[in-house]
């Protein structure tokens, strides 16, 4: 089954798509467990958490499970937020790295999670994504 910030809306929110808060303002809880799909419509994952740099107030990170994809089993990854694209048409979000390149990418075991505050960690994760890793 897939899941999507419509099907996970339990306050409906989302049931008046004219004068409802989505998508440029949406509720943390809906994003949890959406799908993730790259440009090619390959299901990557889905995403476990959501980072917020406590600071700005912003999204940092989503946290996703690729769930066993090329042999990386049960890894988390955190990808920068600016790296994902809302897909409103499927109601899914879009990561626009190719399936097989997840296999480079930085992960973590679920019991080991990085210090994602560290700047040598952050801009690592940024420059594989592709995205600005800004220290503001």
């Amino acid at each position: 089954m897939h899941t999507n910030y419509v099907t996970r809306d339990n306050f409906g929110m989302y049931a008046d798509s004219a004068s409802g808060p989505g998508p440029a303002l949406m509720g943390a809880d809906t994003l949890l467990g959406n799908d993730v799909y790259n440009k090619d419509g390959e299901d990557l994952g889905d995403i476990k958490e959501l980072m917020i740099d406590m600071a700005s107030g912003k999204i940092a990170y989503a946290v996703l499970s690729f769930g066993g994809l090329l042999g990386m089993g049960d890894k988390l990854f955190a990808v920068p937020w600016t790296a994902l694209t809302l897909d409103t048409s499927n109601k899914r979000f879009t990561l626009n790295v190719p399936k097989e390149a997840l296999k480079d990418a930085p992960g973590f075991d679920k019991g080991r999670w990085p210090a994602m505050s560290d700047r040598t960690w952050a801009s690592g994760v940024h420059k594989f994504y592709g995205t600005a890793y800004s220290t503001e």
